[in-house]
């Protein structure tokens, strides 16, 4: 957990908030009862937070886009003002996540 919450940059009660509220995010356990995060919960985990701090939405406007992500429906690429997004933005979002992932990558690979 310490692990995942210095690469998400959030304190490790958040993560477990998330963990309640978020019912995707669900980390193994190891023999010990610590948690493990996995690739996929990591990516969830910067999702759920851009979707908090950066698009300012509420914990139950995120779970809501996180539903209708999985269900195939695109409101995560959707601006919240209504108005069509520049592809310019677009492209700067997803360079800014992909940056933020091998950056993710690199670390766990230490």
């Amino acid at each position: 957990m310490r692990e995942a919450s210095r690469l998400a940059q959030v304190p490790p009660h958040t993560l477990r908030y998330w963990e309640n509220k978020f019912g995707e995010l669900k980390p193994s356990r190891r023999d010990g009862g610590h948690r493990r995060y996995s690739r996929t919960d990591l990516e969830l985990i910067l999702e759920i937070k851009d979707l908090l701090h950066r698009r300012k939405m509420t914990v139950a406007g995120a779970r809501r886009a996180l539903i209708d992500r999985r269900r195939g429906k695109t409101a995560l690429d959707e601006p919240l003002s209504g108005a069509a997004p520049a592809d310019g933005a677009q492209t700067k979002l997803l360079r800014e996540v992909r940056k933020e992932l091998k950056a993710i990558l690199e670390e766990m690979g230490r």
